[in-house]
C-alpha cells in the first residue's frame, strides 16, 4: 500500500466497560479487555499489536467516523460532545468510546485531490 493523503482526522476506539459482568470469555470473540486501545485515520482500526477491532463494531463506528469527516458534530447523534460518543458493540457485550482528533489536514473532498 501507498498512502499518499495526510487524512483530516485521527480515531482512537477504546474499551471502557463490559454490558454482561467483568469478563468477556464466551460472550466477545474478540476478547477485549478494559484499557484496549485501537487507532486509525482512514483504515480500519488496529491496536499496539497490530490486531483489528472486531468487524461488527466496524459497522457501527464507519458510518459515525464519515460523520465526523463530513463536519458532523457526534452531539448531533447522541455524542458526549462533538468528537466523542460511547458505542455498544453489535452483540451487546462491549462498550466503547470513539474519540475523533482533527489533525488540521485538508478535507480529501474539498481538497481538489481527484485527478479528472
Amino acid at each position: 500500500m501507498k498512502k499518499w493523503y495526510d487524512e483530516e482526522y485521527e480515531f482512537e476506539i477504546k474499551v471502557t466497560g463490559f454490558l454482561r459482568g467483568d469478563r468477556t470469555e464466551r460472550y466477545c470473540r474478540n476478547g477485549e479487555e478494559i484499557g484496549d486501545t485501537y487507532t486509525c485515520t482512514y483504515g480500519c482500526p488496529v491496536n499496539k499489536d497490530g490486531q483489528g477491532i472486531c468487524s461488527k463494531v466496524m459497522m457501527i463506528i464507519f458510518p459515525i467516523m464519515e460523520a465526523v469527516r463530513s463536519g458532523g458534530n457526534l452531539e448531533n447523534i447522541g455524542g458526549n460532545d462533538k468528537y466523542n460518543k460511547d458505542i455498544v458493540c453489535p452483540d451487546g457485550c462491549v462498550i466503547f468510546k470513539l474519540t475523533a482528533k482533527n489533525l488540521g489536514n485538508e478535507n480529501f473532498h474539498k481538497g481538489s485531490f481527484y485527478d479528472l
